[in-house]
């Protein structure tokens, strides 16, 4: 059996900052580029890496003001995510990747394809961003005894976007690590396995890329520029047709098992691996199900190219 390489974590210059990377692998192996998103880092992909690594040179990223990245002043909106993203590629001269994303992660990815087709070998993704033409689409379910909880989500991200009540929730009491990350994982995170996605996060400055995401959601056609931003990115997606997998857990959080059944089934070359019970952050209920499917993708979309380009 194949020893997984070490995962190493390093740090690049980028546009007046810094962003942290973990990277495993052969350096001359196709990329994998595993981004994450609110209100967690590269660590969240620390249980796949060694899984796919043996197939891939897997980087992934801590988004900037996330993880072990710089802080630099700004508003932290989806386009200067895309922007430090868009140049850690550059500085890391990445030509080509897979993209492995969940939450924000999907959206950048989205942005990405839409804008490098030619870039992207697959795009795997889980619990994705969409446009969302009414509150109802946001924690959406079709099982009665978990419309409740939908409607308490839809409430308490409403707080969030509030002026005031956003910054009491989110700066002030910590409520995205602390109440909705364990909230949105099925099994109980230890303090051990708390620690590093508090430790980002310590003073309510700190907070401000976190409170920043849930007011880019695209919701009602708000933010305006993000909403028409991702319409665009999903008709790239819809029209594309690049290698995709698309994971779902249940009953989920954005995406309910039957939505990803019939998402899966109006893009080309999408398959839907359906994992089990699951909320939003997949990746900490399901990393060996995610690992090894990621990485016996990659495995089969590789060993076709020859026969591809032949």
């Amino acid at each position: 059996m194949t020893k997984p390489a070490e995962i190493a974590i390093r740090t690049a210059s980028v546009l007046g900052s810094n962003m942290a990377y973990r990277e495993a692998g052969a350096k001359d192996a196709p990329i994998a580029l595993f981004l994450h998103g609110n209100p967690t880092s590269s660590h969240i992909w620390r249980n796949i890496l060694p899984l796919v690594s043996p197939l891939a040179r897997c980087v992934a990223p801590d988004l900037i003001g996330f993880g072990q990245s710089g802080k630099p002043d700004m508003a932290y909106r989806f386009f200067d995510h895309a922007r430090y993203l868009d140049a850690l590629i550059d500085e890391l001269g990445i030509s080509s990747a897979y993209l492995v994303a969940q939450d924000w992660g999907t959206a950048l990815a989205f942005h990405l394809a839409a804008r490098r087709p030619d870039f992207v070998r697959g795009l795997a993704f889980m619990e994705f961003i969409r446009p969302m033409p009414t509150w109802q689409d946001f924690h959406h379910t079709e099982v009665a005894e978990e419309q409740d909880h939908a409607e308490a989500a839809r409430a308490v991200f409403r707080k969030f976007r509030t002026p005031g009540e956003g910054e009491a929730m989110i700066l002030e009491a910590n409520a995205f690590v602390e109440r909705v990350l364990p909230g949105g994982i099925v099994r109980k995170l230890s303090d051990d396995e708390m620690a590093p996605y508090r430790a980002p996060f310590p003073t309510p400055a700190s907070r401000r890329p976190v409170l920043a995401f849930p007011r880019e959601l695209p919701i009602e056609g708000e933010p305006a520029d993000v909403y028409e931003t991702l319409q665009s990115a999903h008709a790239a997606l819809a029209a594309s047709s690049y290698p995709k997998l698309l994971f779902s857990g249940a009953p989920g959080a954005l995406v309910a098992p039957e939505f990803a059944g019939q998402f899966a089934s109006s893009l080309k070359h999408c398959a839907h691996v359906h994992l089990g019970p699951g909320l939003h952050y997949l990746q900490e209920d399901h990393p060996e199900a995610i690992g090894r499917s990621v990485a016996g993708w990659i495995a089969g979309i590789e060993a076709a190219r020859p026969q591809l380009a032949a």
